[in-house]
């Protein structure tokens, strides 16, 4: 045999393959493949190193339709190879040589009771041997390519022409080096990964809630983003998620929030609108009535004077301790926390305390939630903080888009949202649908310290409500409804 033009071009072609092959065990199987179609061979098995042993990753047999490994586990029935010069997988392994049997019955440089005990248990007849070892540039071993039983145009098995070896060597070249890129990329999405790990770590101590807000919001993402590849798949949508998307998705998910490290607690956890400050209320109300209780002793005022104070005093804190958690202030409780701002003891000596502060006035003021107009501004800073925080970071390019994601959730399809009023094909689908499972997981939660929590079907109303409003995508919100249905009976 004398290697051909076409045997070059053919290499060449399988080169390019394997270097865009993206998946770790499809490329595993391509070098497998592709060592069989080019040497003609009716079997072959591929063995990967690790812990110092040869453990079996895919066995091919097309005589008897064996096909093992396609799933991605190694063979784990098989028991590794250990590294020992009488086999000769590991021999090649050791010694980084190739290794070319024309008959295993007829040779005694190895030990070869391991095929012939298996011929003996098949049927199989197991002759010549191609045994070819995979390193990368490094001179790294990365495993073993054993092909079995090379065969003639008339399908006789015959011994593997040593010009095959050249063809090998380089296919398992070019594999092993694709191979040690793959560990590379997938060391630096670990690294990356890792880094989120420890901000949502950082996140999670400052404030539990929000820990399960970031891996809810995780959930809700991964089945959403499954559930319209699944209807995709199906024909039902064009939108899909491939693996690589889906992936770098999660990874916004999980980081959507790390600008909140630098909002204040105060802020963040703040359960009712005077929150902490209801303690400093409740002790200047103890206060005045000790100096009403001084007036009434001095005589500048009368016991029935007394009376109406401390009951007025009695009826006003009341009426604040209500007002501090009520869901929604109405115009009537606005009037009144009006009125009660212009109350105040004046002392003796000219004195004055006013039952409430400047700004306890404007918290019992806030007609729905537990912030100011501040405090919102300081809240919805997080999202450029979020986009501050990770333009530091050289993301690898297969999530190179997760900044613009991130940076853009709380934005709506109208250009009402904030920080940039980005609007209709400005955000991206992922953007989209973080928007959406973020607000649901908001509306839904269990755990926030300053609301209820609402149930599914009111939350999917809002959002409706919100879409109809020409703010979040509508199909997103009838793909979630259907996901939680579809996730709820499965349970």
């Amino acid at each position: 045999m004398h290697l051909q033009y076409e045997d070059f071009e053919k290499i060449m072609d399988i080169g390019i393959r394997l270097s865009t092959e993206k998946d770790r065990n499809r490329l595993l199987m391509t070098i497998l493949d592709k060592g069989m179609e080019i040497t003609n061979c009716d079997a072959s098995t591929l063995y990967l190193y690790e812990n110092e042993e040869l453990r079996f990753k895919f066995m091919k047999t097309l005589s008897k339709g064996v096909n093992r490994g396609m799933d991605g586990e190694f063979i784990d029935d098989i028991p590794p190879v250990p590294m020992k010069e009488e086999n000769v997988c590991s021999y090649a392994a050791i010694h980084r040589e190739i290794v070319n049997i024309s008959d295993v019955y007829a040779s005694s440089r190895f030990d070869f009771s391991g095929p012939r005990q298996y011929d003996s248990l098949t049927g199989y007849s197991t002759r010549s041997q191609l045994v070819v070892p995979l390193e990368n540039n490094e001179n790294e071993l990365i495993g073993v390519l054993q092909l079995i039983n090379a065969m003639d145009e008339e399908g006789n098995v015959v011994a593997f022409d040593e010009q095959y070896e050249i063809i090998i060597r380089a296919l398992g070249s070019i594999a092993a080096i694709e191979l040690t890129n793959l560990s590379y990329v997938e060391a630096l999405k670990t690294q990356i990964y890792s880094f989120v790990e420890a901000l949502t770590t950082a996140l999670e101590e400052r404030t539990p809630y929000n820990a399960l807000h970031t891996r809810n919001v995780e959930k809700y993402a991964s089945l959403l983003a499954d559930y319209i590849t699944e209807l995709h798949r199906e024909g039902k949508c064009e939108e899909t998620f491939e693996p690589a998307q889906k992936e770098q998705l999660m990874l916004a998910a999980l980081i959507h929030d790390i600008g909140k490290m630098v909002v204040p607690l105060s802020i963040m956890n703040k359960a009712t609108r005077l929150d902490k400050e209801i303690e400093k209320v409740d002790d200047r109300f103890a206060l005045l009535k000790a100096l009403y209780e001084i007036d009434l002793l001095k005589g500048r005022i009368s016991r029935e004077e007394y009376e109406s104070a401390v009951t007025g005093l009695d009826e006003e804190l009341a009426f604040i301790h209500e007002i501090d958690v009520i869901g929604y202030v109405n115009d009537e409780a606005c009037e009144h926390i009006n009125l009660l701002a212009g109350k105040k003891h004046v002392s003796e000596d000219g004195t004055v305390l006013p039952y409430l502060t400047e700004r306890e006035v404007t918290c019992l003021s806030i007609r729905s939630g537990t912030l100011t107009l501040q405090e919102r501004k300081e809240m919805e800073n997080h999202v450029v903080m979020t986009s501050k925080i990770l333009d530091k970071v050289q993301f690898y390019k297969g999530f190179s888009k997760v900044p613009k994601w991130v940076g853009a959730h709380h934005e709506y399809l109208d250009g009402s949202g904030y920080p940039k009023h980005l609007q209709g094909e400005e955000l991206d689908l992922e953007t989209r649908l973080l928007t959406v499972v973020d607000i649901y997981d908001a509306l839904a939660a269990t755990d926030r310290p300053y609301k209820k929590p609402i149930p599914r079907k009111k939350a999917i109303e809002i959002l409706k409500d919100m879409a109809d409003k020409g703010k979040v995508d509508l199909r997103l919100v009838e793909w979630l409804d259907e996901a939680l249905d579809k996730a709820e009976k499965l349970c």
